[in-house]
């Protein structure tokens, strides 16, 4: 593992640390033909209940780590490496954020397809909403309602993300330690702009209703450095 990265003329120092951040996210059942063909060109398959893909979109603010303060948005999908036991993760498809840094930082050490956009997050009544811009034009709002007080959470979790960026597939471990967690079925409500990525999201399937709506109220987490796990061949 490599101990710093050179970011911008600034170090980043491994395992990147967010000290605290908020998050709001909702898991959908989607087409699992469509999450077939997105995760193709980087060698995965996806994980599948009752036949369809499990898509989860996600809003955070950032609000202490190394990486500095912003916002993100996470468009994801539940996802596995074939024949390969014991690697299920999540396959980071598109990540927005408002920030340079985080945005270079992102794409330079862990090969995240982040990219700079306007993301506002607020609270409503009941809950949260995050709109997405790109160049001013709308690719999705989504309001997530908070739920109820979920038991447990803050022993914390540990996923894997998979990025495909330049041809290389990689991994990297994902420590979450979540507290203040709320829940409930439903409660979504997404809206679809005119962008590519929100013509992907239809073709999945959106908007329809979610299978989990969730908030974090605090979270804190842990980026390792990312490991190539596969090359295409044009680029070995």
């Amino acid at each position: 593992m490599v101990e710093a990265h050179t970011v911008l003329g600034e170090q980043v120092r491994m395992p990147v640390e967010i000290r605290h951040a908020d998050a709001s996210s909702a898991l959908f059942l989607v087409e699992a033909g469509q999450a077939r063909a997105l995760l193709a060109p980087a060698g995965l398959e996806p994980i599948t209940v009752l036949g369809r893909a499990v898509l989860s979109l996600a809003f955070v603010r950032y609000v202490d780590g190394d990486l500095g303060p912003y916002h993100e948005f996470a468009f994801s999908l539940m996802a596995r490496q074939p024949g390969h036991k014991g690697s299920t993760g999540a396959y980071i498809h598109w990540l927005p954020v408002n920030q340079s840094f985080t945005c270079e930082a992102g794409q330079s050490i862990w090969g995240f397809p982040k990219l700079m956009a306007d993301i506002d997050i607020a609270p409503i009544r009941g809950g949260h909403s995050c709109e997405v811009r790109v160049d001013g034009q709308l690719v999705i709002a989504l309001r997530v309602a908070d739920g109820l007080p979920m038991p447990g959470g803050a022993g914390g979790a540990s996923i894997d993300a998979y990025t495909f960026r330049n041809g290389s597939l990689r991994r990297t471990p994902w420590l979450m330690k979540p507290s203040r967690v709320r829940g409930r079925p439903g409660g979504v409500r997404v809206e679809l702009g005119d962008h590519p990525v929100s013509d992907q999201l239809r073709a999945l399937g959106l908007p329809k209703g979610a299978l989990f709506a969730s908030r974090i109220g605090a979270l804190a987490m842990t980026f390792d450095d990312a490991a190539t796990v596969l090359q295409t061949r044009e680029n070995r």
